[in-house]
């Protein structure tokens, strides 16, 4: 790759006049020797694989086995059809794609993983709840994605994706700025936008912690992926206001590593936990699994 940096991914756009989706679309094509046509193809296809997911998360009776999830997209789509919204359709179209997104995921359905299961609603939420209404064909929507991809590959390679490694922080904040960024590209800013949108998405996860309940990917996991992509949205609204981040979103990831460093293994994916850890969260553990096996103080002093 000739970039490892957003500050590198942002200038090579500039320098040559082109969109951060055309110089990923080049690198992959470089990396992999595989014709621009063939991987445009892919991204078609997983393009067409989220859409598949978002339309069963609306349309269908989606449950966990579990219990814990399913059905939240399809009532907030009813909320939405009645006009009343605080947050406005367009934000609320995001996040009830983005939790349909996701319950498809926790029911064990078929999804693209941007950048994993748990936080894969952020970024279809993020497309399908805005294309439509600012006239984004589909060719713009597959660069959404490219767009995405390459703020991605940044993080992962200079920090975390992953909840057991850094927490959500690591895996929704991932993909809010990874949605963030795109988001502006979609909208027609720049690539310093994009990377400002990217900054300030990410700068408002930081610190958040991976606590499945019962080690399920259901809670919170579905509703911070409806966070994240309402924080995306927001991130982006900013920056294509002209507002920047104070601080880059190069240093911004590497805030985000250090903090994944400093954080508790009892708060990365373990279940060990905060909400997991809670009262309830720890109920709902023993009714799915009946075992003790795995409870934390935390827990048993709450209630005591």
């Amino acid at each position: 790759m000739r970039f490892s940096t957003i500050e590198e991914l942002v200038r090579l756009a500039e320098t040559q006049g082109k969109a951060i989706s055309d110089i990923m679309i080049e690198e992959e094509e470089n990396a992999t020797e595989v014709p621009k046509e063939q991987i445009i193809q892919k991204m078609q296809q997983h393009l067409d694989t989220m859409e598949q997911a978002v339309l069963r998360g609306l349309t269908e009776e989606v449950k966990s086995r579990s219990g814990l999830t399913g059905g939240d997209a399809r009532k907030l789509e009813g909320y939405l059809q009645q006009g009343r919204t605080l947050a406005g359709a367009r934000m609320l179209q995001a996040v009830s794609r983005a939790i349909a997104t996701n319950e498809v995921n926790a029911a064990m359905g078929t999804i693209v993983a941007t950048p994993t299961a748990g936080a894969s609603g952020v970024i279809p939420g993020c497309l399908f709840g805005l294309a439509g209404d600012i006239g984004a064909d589909r060719e713009a929507m597959v660069r959404f994605l490219f767009t995405s991809g390459a703020i991605g590959y940044v993080i992962a390679n200079r920090s975390f994706i992953s909840g057991a490694a850094g927490g959500c922080q690591a895996e929704v904040g991932s993909a809010s700025a990874m949605a963030a960024g795109a988001i502006v590209e979609m909208a027609g800013g720049t690539p310093s936008q994009s990377a400002h949108a990217a900054a300030i998405a990410l700068k408002n996860t930081l610190g958040l912690v991976c606590d499945p309940v019962a080690g399920l990917v259901e809670v919170p996991c579905v509703m911070r992926n409806a966070m994240g992509a309402a924080n995306a949205i927001v991130a982006a609204d900013l920056a294509l206001a002209g507002i920047e981040s104070v601080i880059p979103a190069d240093e911004v990831i590497g805030a985000m590593y250090r903090i994944g460093q400093a954080m508790p293994g009892t708060l990365k994916e373990t279940a060990l936990g905060g909400l997991a850890a809670t009262p309830t969260g720890e109920r709902h553990r023993r009714r799915l699994f009946g075992s003790n096996q795995g409870t934390t103080g935390e827990g048993d002093i709450e209630n005591a």
